[in-house]
């Protein structure tokens, strides 16, 4: 199973959160991980608003940047620019998304349409897993 997850999923993967084992498992079980490129920069900025908003150790907080700097190396990362813009541009015409997520829909919708198996888009947003089903992706929620 190949999965595509945006932000909202693979921050799950590294605190704990309503969702987190349904993200684990799923990574464990999928045959590839797709997301954007833009998910390191949203990654990494909510990594550092939680450690903030929560006074986390940094002997707590270096591991989990550690363990995804690691787990970003094996991602498959759709790149933004080219083919993405036009999808992108049809996109935000049609759903009331940010335009991170706008990137995730879009760069699912590439991905799909070259595959010959479905891919299950995660993640933890109602407008977007919205946007996703509508445009016919498989979704999990």
């Amino acid at each position: 199973m190949i999965i595509y997850l945006d932000t909202s999923a693979l921050v799950k993967k590294y605190f704990r959160e309503s969702g987190s084992a349904d993200v684990i498992s799923l990574w464990r079980n999928a045959s590839a991980i797709v997301t954007s490129s833009v998910v390191y920069a949203e990654t990494m900025a909510s990594f550092h608003r939680k450690k903030r908003e929560s006074g986390m150790d940094g002997n707590i907080f270096d591991p989990i940047v550690r363990s995804f700097r690691a787990d970003y190396q094996s991602l498959t990362l759709v790149q933004v620019g080219g083919e993405l813009n036009s999808i992108i541009d049809r996109i935000v015409s049609l759903y009331p998304l940010r335009g991170f997520d706008a990137i995730h829909l879009s760069s699912a919708l590439v991905i799909q349409n070259s595959l010959s198996e479905n891919l299950l888009f995660v993640c933890f947003d109602q407008r977007l897993l919205d946007a996703a089903r509508t445009e016919g992706l498989d979704t999990f929620q």
